[in-house]
């Protein structure tokens, strides 16, 4: 009787063993799947937006343009074949002010432009001092252009932390990421920007896209994204309409 009893207490150890396991890898796949999103805002001061509030089904498309001087126009026609005048464009000044007139043609077809600073430089690895000058640099040149209402910025290469925040807060413009970064970029096939464009998309997801000359494939897969976002009920809005909503989220920065 003994051996049985050790041979069940055995058996209740490791079947507990197993569950307590069980338990720990579920939960570590709920925080990776639910809470997916790097930190982004501090727990008091200026926030950064990376996702807009899921009520109205409503997307954002983004373009970064940094460099470059043949993809963004057709990115525009595409564009403006699949009736969207609401994406966001996101510019460095340094790029905006050698091309006026690709600049006129966002404005002019309805875009949103938001500012990615002058000279395209990690704003971690700058001096305030030094992210200031840019950042005013930035402004002087969007004002030249007649490029009055900038009130987003994707700080250059995407990094950022609270000092970066706090500096943009001082000029009156708020920082946006994105929740869907398509890595059009590395030029995966058409197909595959549109998958991780649209597989996981849902309202208030901004999307990250690129308009500059490394992004071979980002315009045929334009038309193809949109098709897609709208078979799941989804529209697209500049991220002006999409934060108007004060449920935009954000997430601790240290």
């Amino acid at each position: 009787m003994n051996r049985i009893y050790v041979f069940h207490a055995k058996r209740v150890k490791q079947t507990l063993i197993i569950a307590i396991a069980a338990l720990f890898t579920a939960g570590i796949l709920y925080v990776e799947n639910v809470v997916q999103y790097p930190v982004f805002s501090a727990v008091t001061g200026p926030k950064a937006i990376y996702k807009g509030p899921a009520q109205g089904n409503k997307v954002a498309l983004t373009f970064d343009i940094s460099w470059g001087d043949e993809k963004a126009l057709p990115i525009l026609d595409a564009l403006k074949r699949s009736q969207v005048t609401n994406a966001t464009f996101f510019l460095s000044a340094s790029w905006a002010e050698r091309h006026p007139a690709i600049v006129q043609r966002i404005v002019k077809d309805g875009h949103q432009i938001g500012s990615m600073g002058y000279s395209y430089k990690n704003y971690t690895s700058l001096k305030p001092e030094e992210i200031k000058r840019d950042l005013m640099l930035a402004q002087k040149t969007f004002d030249q252009l007649n490029i009055k209402e900038i009130k987003y910025l994707r700080p250059p290469t995407g990094n950022f932390n609270k000092q970066v925040l706090e500096i943009a807060s001082m000029y009156g413009l708020s920082v946006v990421h994105y929740s869907i970064n398509t890595d059009d970029w590395r030029n995966p096939g058409t197909s595959q920007i549109v998958q991780n464009a649209t597989e996981k998309a849902a309202g208030g997801d901004i999307i990250l896209l690129h308009a500059s000359d490394s992004a071979k494939q980002t315009k045929n897969a334009v038309p193809k994204i949109l098709k897609e976002l709208r078979k799941k009920g989804l529209s697209n809005v500049s991220i002006n309409e999409l934060t108007a909503d004060t449920k935009a989220k954000s997430a601790e920065v240290k």
